[in-house]
Order: structure tokens, then sequence, then C-alpha cells
């Protein structure tokens, strides 16, 4: 079935419907007359009804109901993230049933400056009983040639221990904690919200007609038969 066909079977539906009003009218075919009406009848109705769903139509009351229901259908999207897929259950269980071994700190490890340590380092020894021995040996800046293999060393220890089981348990416990769980809740709600209102009314009517338009169009086209059907039963008994 083409995409033409699909976009225009409520037209078509419509044309067939028609015409077989004129030529039962013109050709004094009551029973074609009949039955073309009622067609006519249920699928302008039923096409009407589906254009009503996205168009606001003067002087009918309830027409243009999605984007005149635009914050409602933002309300809905949202509780439905919120309390179906992004649940504190639900967050909990994803931290649960991956592993500690798929929390990858090594990345972070990587970019983290060590300088400070190694510094932290040397003051620390500086101010200790040794400073006096150090002095006497060039003092820190004896040290220097030692920051590379000391920051070297420094991630080296630092991945192996986040790669650890002990670690890694400690880490999901920790992220378990309800009030982690209650502020990462609170971050993807503040996300989905401010993604949320970026939508304006046409662009969720936009989004609801590429979803459902072209399906609704079947409706149009059962509406023509339908009525066709009852207007030839209609036709049979009164003649």
């Amino acid at each position: 079935m083409s995409e033409d066909f699909r976009l225009n079977k409520s037209l078509i539906v419509n044309v067939i419907a028609a015409a077989l009003v004129v030529a039962g009218h013109f050709l004094a075919l009551p029973v074609v007359f009949t039955i073309g009406l009622f067609a006519l009848s249920g699928a302008v109705t039923n096409w009407l009804a589906v254009h009503m769903l996205f168009e606001k139509v003067p002087g009918l009351y309830g027409s243009g109901v999605i984007p005149s229901r635009f914050e409602e259908f933002k309300g809905g999207i949202k509780h439905l993230m919120m309390e179906q897929f992004f649940t504190q259950e639900n967050i909990d269980r994803l931290l649960t049933e991956n592993n500690a071994s798929a929390i990858d700190l090594t990345p972070v490890i990587e970019k983290v400056d060590l300088e400070p340590s190694f510094d932290a380092l040397i003051t620390t020894v500086e101010q200790s009983s040794f400073g006096g021995m150090l002095a006497m040996f060039g003092g820190t800046e004896a040290l220097i040639p030692l920051k590379e293999p000391f920051i070297e060393k420094m991630k080296l220890s630092l991945t192996d221990l986040a790669q650890s089981e002990a670690f890694n348990q400690i880490l999901i416990n920790e992220l378990e904690q309800p009030n982690v769980m209650a502020d990462l809740q609170a971050k993807v709600a503040n996300i989905v919200e401010q993604r949320l209102n970026e939508l304006t009314p046409e662009m969720v009517k936009d989004i609801i007609q590429e979803m459902i338009r072209k399906h609704l169009g079947w409706l149009v086209v059962w509406g023509g038969v339908f009525g066709g059907i009852i207007g030839a039963v209609a036709a049979l008994v009164q003649a």
C-alpha cells in the first residue's frame, strides 16, 4: 500500500460516497442514493471528528482538544516518566543489577590533577623532623624529579583501588542511600521538566499527528463502509 493512498484514503471514501449520491439522484436509483448518502454522512462525520482532535473549529465545542490540553499532556508525560520509569525503586534496581565492575572510575582518575598531592607530601616532609636532613641534600628541589613517578604510581594505586570489589560495593551502597536516590530522582525530574518546557502546543500537535493521524484515517474509511451498510439496510426496509 503506497504512502499516497494512506494519506488520501479519507478523500477517496468521501469522493466515492458523493459519487453514489450524485449517481443515485440523477439516475433515479433510490437504493444507490440512500447507500451513498449514509456512507457520505458516516465518512464526513468521522473525518470531522479526526480533524477536531487537532484543529479548533469555530462554533464546535470540544474541538482542538489536543492543543487545548497542552499543559495536561505535558503533566501526563512527566507523571509517566517519574512514576513509571524513574522511580526510586527502578533506580535502585538499576544500580543493583549492574555489578560492581560496571562502575569504571579509571577515566576520572586519569583526569585528576595529583600535583597538589605531591606538593602536600613535600610540605609534610619539609615540616617534619626530616626537614633538616632534606635541607642538607638540596632541599625540596632534590625531590622534584620524583614528581612524575609519584603521580604515575598514585594513579595506578587509585585505579587498582577503584577496581576492587570491596570499593565498588561501598560505592554502590552509598549510591543506594535514600538521600542520594532522592537527589538523583530530583535531578532527573528537573531534566524532564526542562525538556517539556521547550515544547509548544504546535509541537505537541505535530508529534501526535505524526504518530496517529494516518491511522485515524481508517475511522473515515470504516465510517463510510458502515454508513453504506446501514444505508443499504434502510433502503431495503423502505422498499
